[in-house]
């Protein structure tokens, strides 16, 4: 049966090793993702019309990545690993082991965003829109890692353009979800902030349209690939994934709500120092 089907590409995850070092495509991918959103935030910054400076760009992504990886890891161990965390605390530093979880990891990076704004004295918000156009690049380019990697796979199917994964013990054909995931939180939700980024927009739309968006495109994708072993389903039919993240896309709609709130606030403040 495997044999009617696409065999997975063979790619050495390794690119190169000097001794016990070694570059990997899982990590090229990220780094050329943190590349692009410093290219893409300073351009931004240049257009901001002095809102925004190079320095703050280079000070908010070194806090980004400290929330991607402090909260990625720390997301990871209680949401898919608990069980070994408990029965082994120390679990939570082998990050030599692997293991990160996008929502620890946005969690991580909302704080940042919180600290950020305290410490420069903008508006939460307004960073987070700032933010929110940068993700998607490196979180697409991510899942293309795991795809070279042989990990996150899909569901057993049965079309066309079913990859048998060597590191499937059943060695049955799979849905290529990683390659979904890429171009649907990738790809297609870049195109759509980028594009609403372009031109004037209400508060907070861009960092809520992010939450809706990646939510959304996570659920749909997660009909398609296999649940953690370990987990498998909650209620028999909720992936860990698809629990994650409705509340992503609750959040985006309050977020979208606060924004406007706040910009109302703002109109009548301005219409009484007028008066």
């Amino acid at each position: 049966m495997a044999a009617d089907y696409l065999q997975f590409p063979v790619i050495d995850p390794v690119i190169v090793s000097l001794g016990p070092i070694a570059l990997r495509w899982y990590g090229l991918m990220y780094l050329i993702g943190f590349v692009f959103a410093l290219i893409l935030a300073n351009k931004q910054a240049d257009n901001s019309k002095g809102l925004w400076t190079r320095d703050q760009v280079s000070d908010l992504l070194f806090y980004g990545f400290l929330g991607v990886v402090l909260g990625g890891r720390v997301g990871y161990v209680l949401f898919y690993q608990f069980e070994l965390f408990v029965a082994d605390p120390l679990y939570l530093f082998k990050i030599w082991e692997g293991g990160m979880s996008f929502h620890g990891g946005l969690l991580g990076v909302i704080t940042a965003i919180y600290l950020f704004a305290r410490k420069t004295n903008k508006g939460f918000l307004a960073v987070g829109d700032f933010v929110a156009p940068l993700v998607p690049i490196g979180l697409g380019l991510g899942r293309i890692g795991n795809f070279i990697n042989s990990e996150l796979w899909g569901r057993q199917t049965d079309v066309p353009w079913a990859f048998v994964f060597p590191t499937d013990p059943l060695q049955v054909p799979r849905h290529p979800s990683q390659l979904y995931e890429f171009a649907l939180e990738g790809v297609v939700l870049f195109a759509i902030l980028y594009w609403l980024a372009r031109k004037p927009r209400p508060l907070g739309l861009l960092s809520g349209v992010f939450l809706i968006g990646y939510g959304a495109f996570r659920m749909f994708v997660e009909l398609f690939r296999e649940p953690d072993a370990h987990l498998g389903f909650y209620f028999e039919f909720i992936s860990m994934g698809q629990l994650l993240s409705l509340p992503m896309v609750l959040a985006g709609i309050l977020v979208i709500y606060l924004g406007h709130i706040v910009e109302e606030k703002q109109k009548i403040s301005a219409r009484n120092k007028k008066k």
